[in-house]
Order: structure tokens, then C-alpha cells, then sequence
């Protein structure tokens, strides 16, 4: 992976947008509605990427029952958040996720997306640290010039992590641009390290905790440390599903809010059991070694209400940057809880 500059992520995002206007000269890629008039809703499926050896929230609420008459279809594996929003532009599934962050991005872009409910992001359980090696020559993050950090895509979470962590060190934006950020499959990532062939290693959950019971390796910093306890990432809908789709617009908010709100006060036991069945029997020949490692939702709002500073911190933080400039993009107006069950409960 290269250095990415404001540049790069304004391209992206524009290169998103103008796939959505493409997309719209030809075919109308839009869900079944075999079922219209079904219990009031307007569609039957909804169309979406999963992710290999995990199990998604919405995917949970169509196991626990919450979803129904609702039905998911899968159309295969994402790589990444930027890489799922994408095919949410551009028609091909109907609901995406991604770090706010990249969805702030596409926004500033005109994309015709809205957030509708938060589905992962850091608490005292759930955490991402940016790993050296013991003896490591890197102690600060002047340290970190003319270094290789890996990280498991662009343009997301772990990118505008490690570039606020360089902010707040004082690093101008010409030091800055001297990190390098590596693209590495996180699987990898840890023996990448060791291997000397990167200098600092983004590893979370399992994959984390594995690489601390071999030892050699400590953090240089944290996400959790920067942020604290925040919802990181929102699933995102179309204005025009919203639009054309109300109903069937609240019951996935609806069904994926109270799956989050399951796995938050089931005993953590029950939860694994039931991510581990939910695995071996949708037959994608999947290892479900992972799930045992599972520790919490992550979510800090309840149910995935979205709070303001969610989207706020990654505003100022791109007009900081310089993508955006002040006052372009109001944070009050970019998602939405109108259809979270749980709009009107304390946090």
C-alpha cells in the first residue's frame, strides 16, 4: 500500500458516485417484490455480502426470528467496508457497511447514501492495537517516518485511526505522508511483523490475542485509547430504498437493533453456540474457529443508535485534512435513527 493522501480518498469516493450514476442508465437492480403487500412490507430479500467465518447482525436477526417475513440473500463475501458501501452505490445489494469515516467520504461526495444503524466499533472488550515488536527502535509516532504499517484495507477505519493518532503527536501533513500504510490480509499481518517485512502490525481480536500469547510484540497505541467507547461503523441504505421502501426499512433497523441488543445480554456462551450454528449450517465451508473468540457487540449506542460524535469526530477530522471544508457537511443531518426501535430509550 502506498501513502494515501485526501486525494486518493476524494477519488474513491467520487469514482463510487459516478458508478451510482452509471448504474442508473441501465438496468434497475432492485430487491424482489415477489412478496409486496406481505404483512405491509414492500420487498421480500434483501441483498448483501457477508463475511467469511463471522456472522453479520442482520444475518443473527434472521436467525433468532426477528427478521421474518424478511428474507436475506447472500451474493457472496466482502473484502472490506469501503469495498461493501460500494456495492450498495451501485445497486448490486441493499444494505452495506463500513467504518463512518469512508461513509462521511461518500457522503461529502453527494452519494444518495444514508446510516441507519451502528453495527460494530471499540469498547473495553472489543479493540484494535498498532503492534512493534519488543526492541523495537519505534517508541513515539516521530518514530514512525519513513516507516510500514499494515493495515487490512484503505480508506477505512485503521487508515483514519493511525493518521489521528499522527495528528495529535504533532506530525505535519508532509510527515505524514511519509508513513506508508500497507495493505496486508490480517491473517498474515502478525507474521508479517515478526518477519521484519513491516514495522507495526494492526492486529484485533482473535488474531490479537493469539499473537500476545506468543509474546515479543507490545502496542504502540490503541483505537480505544484515542476514542475511548464509540460505535466506529453504520450500515447504510439508499435514499431511494428508504424512500420507496419504508416498511421494510424499519423492519431490517428494527430486527438488526434487537439482534445487537441479544447479543449484548446473552450470556457470552449462548452467543458463540449460536454463531457457531448459524455458520455450520449455511453450508460456505467455513472454519468457525474465530466465533470461540468472540467478546462483545462493540456497539456503544444501544440497539446501534447512532450518536452525533460519530460522524462529528470524522467531519472535523476531514476538514482537518483538508477534503471537506468547514461547514459543508452538518453532522445532525448525515444519518438517521428515525426507524431504531430503541430512538426513544437511554443509551
Amino acid at each position: 500500500m502506498n501513502p494515501i493522501s485526501k486525494i486518493a480518498g476524494t477519488a474513491m469516493a467520487l469514482l463510487l458516485v459516478s458508478s451510482l450514476v452509471l448504474s442508473g442508465c441501465g438496468e434497475s437492480k432492485t430487491p424482489s417484490a415477489s412478496a409486496a403487500g406481505q404483512n405491509g412490507l414492500e420487498v421480500a430479500e434483501l441483498r448483501y455480502q457477508g463475511s467469511v467465518g463471522a456472522v453479520t447482525f442482520p444475518e443473527l436477526a434472521e436467525d433468532l426470528g426477528y427478521l421474518a417475513p424478511l428474507k436475506l440473500k447472500f451474493i457472496g463475501n466482502t473484502i472490506s467496508g469501503p469495498q461493501d458501501i460500494q456495492s450498495v452505490v451501485t445497486g448490486d445489494t441493499d444494505f452495506g457497511g463500513a467504518f463512518n469515516g469512508a461513509i462521511v467520504k461518500l457522503l461529502a461526495a453527494k452519494a444518495p447514501i444514508t446510516p441507519v444503524i451502528a453495527y460494530y466499533g471499540v469498547d473495553d472488550n472489543t479493540w484494535s492495537g498498532y503492534y512493534v515488536l519488543d526492541g523495537s527502535p519505534i517508541k513515539t509516532a516521530r518514530d514512525l517516518i519513513g516507516k510500514r504499517i499494515a493495515v487490512n484495507t484503505l480508506g477505512a477505519h485503521h487508515e483514519f485511526v493511525i493518521k489521528e493518532y499522527l495528528h495529535r503527536q504533532g506530525l505535519t501533513q508532509d510527515e505524514i505522508n511519509q508513513v506508508t500504510l500497507v495493505v496486508v490480509p490480517p491473517v498474515t499481518t502478525e507474521q508479517t511483523l515478526r518477519a521484519k517485512q513491516i514495522d507495526v502490525a494492526t492486529l484485533g481480536g482473535i488474531l490479537r490475542d493469539k499473537a500476545l500469547e506468543r509474546g515479543g510484540i507490545h502496542p504502540l497505541f490503541t483505537d480505544k485509547e484515542l476514542f475511548g467507547t464509540f460505535s466506529a461503523g453504520s450500515y447504510v441504505l439508499t435514499k431511494e430504498f428508504i424512500k420507496n421502501n419504508p416498511k421494510a426499512t424499519r423492519k431490517f433497523v428494527e430486527a438488526t437493533a434487537k439482534a445487537i441488543e441479544w447479543a449484548r445480554t446473552t450470556p457470552r456462551d449462548e452467543v458463540v453456540a449460536r454463531y457457531e450454528k448459524i455458520i455450520n449450517n449455511r453450508g460456505r465451508k467455513e472454519d468457525t474457529k474465530a466465533i470461540k473468540y468472540w467478546k462483545s457487540t462493540g456497539v456503544a449506542g444501544k440497539g446501534g443508535l447512532i450518536s452525533e460524535k460519530e460522524f462529528s469526530t470524522w467531519v472535523d477530522w476531514l476538514v482537518k485534512e483538508g477534503t471537506i471544508k468547514q461547514g459543508e457537511l452538518n453532522p445532525k443531518e448525515l444519518y438517521t435513527n428515525e426507524f431504531n426501535p430503541y430512538l426513544n430509550e437511554a443509551k
